[in-house]
Order: C-alpha cells, then structure tokens, then sequence
C-alpha cells in the first residue's frame, strides 16, 4: 500500500531522518511523537504539501514522490479542520468535487451520501460558525472523504474535541477502517494509539523509533522514551547478574529483583508498569518471583483509579482500580507489600 524508502527532509533547524516505513492496506496506523518531533511535517510529504530532500515514497506499486497532491488519492484533514466560513455545511463537502466535471445530481447524491454516512445529514444547509467540534470534524471528515481517497491522513483529528465527544469520532473512525480505510493518524496521545491502532510508530527527533503493535511498542518499549510515553514510570538503574542458574537485576542499593528469561546485558534499566504491581496490607501467602515491604508515601486518583507511591529502599508506582482501592484501603504512611512476576521487569540498554 504506502511504502516509504529512506525519507529525509531538513526543515530549518529540524530534519526529519531516514524514515522507512511500510503500511498495508487496510491497516489503522498512529504515529505517536511530541510536539515537535516531526510527525505533521511526515504527514505532509506524504500528502505531497511539501518534497522529501531524499528517498521516495510508493503508494500502490507507483512512485508518488514528485507528484502533485491532487494525483496521489490521498486525503489529509487538517488538525484546524480547514473549514471554509462563508460556506455552509453542503458547501464545505462537495467543494472538492464542484469542479464542473461532475453534474450537479451527482453532487448533490454523493454529498448525501457522506453525509449520512458520517451522520451530518441534518447540518447541511447549515452556516459552520456555531457548529462543535465534533460537528467541524465530521464535515472535515466528509469533504475529504467524498473524494474516495485511498489513503486517509488525520492530524491531531482529536485535539479540539471535548472529551465527551472523542468516543464518538473514536467510533466513526473505527469504522472508517473497517469498512476497508486506510488511515495514518497523527497524535501525541498515548491513549489514542491504545484504542484506535493496528499498528503504532513513535517518532523522536525526527526519527520513527520503534514501530510494531501497540502491544509490542507499549508492553516491550525498546528504550526509556518510549518506556516514558507508555505511562510507564518505574525505572531502576540495575546491573544483571546470573546466580545459580536464575538472572538477578541488582540496584545500586543492593535491592534484588528476580528476573525471567535467557540474557541479559551487564548493566541497563530495569523497568515494571505500575498495573503490573500488586499491593496488600499483608504479605502474599503466594507471589511469582518479587515481593518487598514498604511505606505508603502519596496516593493521587489516576486515569484507572488511583496512584500509589510505595518507598520500599526505591521508589515503586503502583495503579490499582478505584474498586480495589475501595476493597483494600490503605492510607499514607501505612505498612504495605508490593509484589510482582519474575517476567513483569523488562530490561532496558538504551537511555533515551
């Protein structure tokens, strides 16, 4: 489908470096990066609004380096949604095929058509000054769809929908993909990548720095980057030691994890997702490889419940659920035990 051959583009002080990327047909692709990193200006020579200084980009077996936006059957929306305000609704949408070429029946079918689909049917006649967010990118939406692109490119498609909303666009746009779509969608909203990807890349400095699944990019990030944007926030600097057969990682406290699996480097981070960590007020009658005694230091309310901060000789983060919190209350300055698998620790080399 989209076959991206040793990009490069400099861009002032910002170069966007060697990207290579494949996408199949049909795939739901997040590009996932901070502002700033090059994400958008990727999108953009995609869609053909600007030229890489090296590298081609193929879509569908055909070399669309050079050529014009308007040839490349690609449809962008624009993160400010690009609305025309002297148009209304129905002028908005069959804008980009009032060329003249096509009658005006079939304007007025294929509008109607998008638009139910996208259900704005009831917007048409409609100025787009008092519309929501949510009703701005649905008309973004249709007037980019109507064109029948073969790929579709979001930018930043949620950052000014109410939260209230997002779950609506999540839908359509669920949708959109599984009707046959393909669509690469920029963010820098981790969770968006969670509940909308087939497949996510992480760009940093303007370089596609892991790329997978969202489980193998979030549940094995190949460095502390990528580890940080995950939510991940346990990270110890360990040296790995192999004693009577079983992998140790040893902090520089000399606290001991048990760890699973084959090797190891000498020396990196170990890292634990917070919803990995088990708490209780007592210990365990029964723990799979790792269990410590510590001190309750900060309990905050989190996106899935509520955040512990456990000194147990380092730092830990545990996430529980509101309904365990309920259940298993625990205070701060309360005695507690934290407990966690051998297979929870993921190593780590790099430092990024």
């Amino acid at each position: 489908m989209l076959n991206l051959k040793n990009i490069s583009k400099k861009l002032g002080e910002f170069q966007i470096n060697d990207i290579d990327l494949k996408i199949s047909e049909g795939t739901y692709y997040v590009l996932l990066g901070r502002s700033g990193s090059g994400k958008t200006q990727l999108l953009e020579l995609i869609a053909g609004l600007n030229k890489p200084d090296s590298g081609e980009i193929w879509l569908d077996n055909e070399n669309i380096t050079r050529k014009k936006i308007q040839g490349r059957s690609i449809g962008l929306v624009f993160q400010d949604y690009a609305i025309f305000p002297n148009m209304t609704v129905f002028g908005n949408i069959a804008y980009s095929i009032s060329s003249g070429k096509i009658d005006k029946k079939d304007v007025n079918e294929r509008v109607s058509k998008v638009a139910t689909e996208l259900n704005i049917s009831h917007l048409l006649s409609r100025s787009t000054h008092h519309l929501s967010g949510g009703e701005l990118q649905r008309v973004a939406l249709a007037r980019t769809l109507i064109t029948s692109p073969r790929l579709l490119l979001l930018d930043e498609p949620m950052a000014s929908i109410d939260a209230s909303l997002k779950d609506d666009i999540k839908r359509l746009l669920r949708r959109l993909n599984r009707q046959g779509l393909t669509i690469i969608h920029v963010t820098h909203d981790y969770r968006e990548a969670v509940s909308l990807a087939s497949r996510v890349g992480v760009i940093h400095n303007g370089r596609i720095i892991q790329e997978g699944t969202p489980d193998d990019v979030f549940r094995k990030p190949v460095n502390k980057f990528v580890a940080r944007y995950s939510g991940i926030r346990n990270f110890f600097r360990v040296e790995f030691r192999k004693e009577n057969g079983e992998w140790k990682a040893v902090c520089k406290d000399k606290m001991i994890f048990n760890l699973s699996g084959n090797s190891y480097p000498p020396e990196g981070l170990l890292i634990l997702r917070s919803d990995d960590i088990k708490i209780s007020q007592k210990m365990p009658s029964l723990h799979s490889g790792n269990c410590f005694k510590g001190i309750v230091r900060e309990i905050l309310p989190s996106e899935y419940g509520m955040e512990i901060k456990v000194d147990a000789g380092e730092t830990f983060y545990v996430d529980i659920s509101a309904d365990t919190y309920k259940q298993q209350p625990v205070s701060e300055l309360s005695e507690v035990f934290i407990s966690f698998p051998r297979e929870a620790g993921i190593a780590l080399q790099g430092s990024v």
